[in-house]
């Protein structure tokens, strides 16, 4: 495959699964400057990724998992980093107000943000409509536990919606 060859699929991809990477980075950051740098590392493991599809699942099957496992290490890595930066957070500070976010949007993002990684990966995939079967295969557990795990994130944010 050519370089213009491999440019043009992931342009393509990024056109039409833009939603699959705002909904992945989202989840996983809310400040912007993180959600760019957050962007920029899984396109690059998408576009890298181009040339390994061999059409043994769909597109957004593919593009989800590389997104999913970029997004997991790139919190693992940030984690610390964040929690030695959290006493001098300037940079909301910066950030232009919102024009009225949709509340009920934000509230299910920052329940989403609380998960734990793999939680995270499999709320995103159930919301998205993905079977327990495909979810089990991009996250690499069992389908039986991927169904364990989406009773306990539904029984969890049902607890936390009846806080608000």
């Amino acid at each position: 495959m050519t370089d213009s060859q491999q440019q043009e699929i992931f342009e393509q991809w990024l056109h039409e699964h833009r939603g699959i990477f705002f909904k992945v980075i989202r989840s996983y950051s809310s400040v912007a400057e993180d959600q760019e740098d957050l962007f920029q590392e899984i396109a690059v493991n998408v576009w890298k990724s181009v040339n390994n599809f061999r059409n043994d699942c769909a597109v957004s099957t593919w593009i989800y998992r590389i997104a999913l496992n970029q997004a997991i290490k790139w919190s693992l890595k940030t984690k610390n980093q964040k929690e030695k930066e959290k006493d001098r957070d300037y940079y909301h500070i910066l950030q232009p107000k919102e024009e009225q976010p949709d509340e009920r949007l934000t509230w299910l993002y920052e329940q989403i943000q609380k998960l734990d990684e793999v939680d995270k990966s499999l709320c995103l995939l159930l919301l998205d409509g993905f079977s327990y079967r495909e979810m089990a295969s991009i996250t690499g557990i069992s389908e039986n536990y991927v169904g364990v795990k989406i009773n306990r994130i539904k029984k969890y944010l049902t607890e936390q919606s009846k806080k608000m």
